[in-house]
């Protein structure tokens, strides 16, 4: 059962963003943008107009580390920034120094750390919000897969990722999927050990459903990645980082090796095809050594 009106999320979201875009408690970072295409895709590039807004929040998290020892920004959340609650496990909230509009974390209410696999309740949380609006759903599993909280949360965005072109930029190679373990599959494009698989079409119209389905495929990704598999009854902790996506009609699965090419952290959203850099000597680096190569380098080869 959710805690919110079915088809009224969005209309939440779009409330609590203008409420707190006037009282600041939202502080979004501006960005101008650059696309890179490479082996298919047009990689969608975000650069940091300004630091200023990042460094100074860098500031107030160091400031609020140094006054307590394990700061912890979700616990409790700000509630300018709380959007509603989603089920007796999780709650919604802004980013709150957000680069994409709109951008909403799926927080567990109570403490559980992100190197801990996903759960049942995770998933149900998830798709509760991926029914209610077009969104990508991601999990960075570990400060190496891109986590910069260590409390348990996913990540929910609008679609589209990209102003222009497929509204999440891998699209095009996504059709040359190859079969390999039942309905787990690989993309031919990907230089990098993953698995992907598509989803159902009527899972969306029963988000419960959905979820167990997908919480059962989550665990077979991981099997046959060799990576620790969740459990029904406990909290089991990941045996590497890793990164998921998760749409409305697929997901991908990717282990990584490291957080970062050179001084650039990757997310989730990298593997999507959106990527984030704070300066032009960043862009740069990226154009130069190619968006798929800076993907094979923090990752594990097939």
């Amino acid at each position: 059962m959710a805690f919110f009106e079915k088809g009224r999320l969005w209309q939440n979201i779009v409330w609590t963003t203008e409420r707190a875009l006037e009282n600041g408690a939202l502080v979004p970072v501006p960005t101008d943008v650059a696309f890179i295409e490479d082996n298919g895709i047009q990689f969608f590039v975000r650069v940091l107009a300004t630091l200023a807004r990042k460094d100074e929040a860098l500031k107030i998290q160091a400031a609020s580390v140094k006054s307590g020892a394990n700061h912890n920004p979700f616990l409790p959340p700000e509630k300018d920034l709380s959007v509603t609650d989603i089920s007796d496990t999780h709650i919604a909230i802004l980013n709150k120094y957000n680069v994409v509009e709109h951008h909403l974390l799926i927080v567990t209410r109570h403490y559980e750390d992100q190197d801990i696999l996903l759960t049942l309740n995770d998933f149900e949380a998830l798709w509760l919000c991926l029914a209610e609006y077009r969104s990508i759903g991601f999990y960075n599993g570990g400060k190496d897969a891109g986590a910069s909280q260590r409390h348990k949360h996913l990540q929910l965005v609008p679609l589209p990722l990209s102003p222009r072109g497929p509204a999440i930029p891998i699209e095009p190679i996504i059709a040359n999927e190859r079969q390999t373990d039942g309905p787990l599959l690989t993309i031919p494009g990907f230089p990098f050990l993953h698995s992907f698989t598509r989803l159902r079409k009527e899972l969306i119209h029963a988000p419960f459903a959905a979820a167990r389905e997908t919480f059962h495929i989550y665990a077979s990704m991981l099997r046959r990645l060799s990576m620790s598999v969740p459990s029904d009854h406990s909290l089991v902790r990941q045996s590497m980082p890793y990164c998921l996506l998760v749409t409305r009609e697929w997901m991908l699965l990717i282990p990584r090796s490291q957080e970062c090419f050179g001084d650039i952290s990757l997310n989730s959203l990298a593997f999507a095809g959106s990527l984030f850099v704070r300066n032009e000597q960043q862009l740069e680096q990226i154009r130069s050594y190619r968006p798929m190569n800076i993907l094979r380098s923090v990752t594990i080869p097939p």
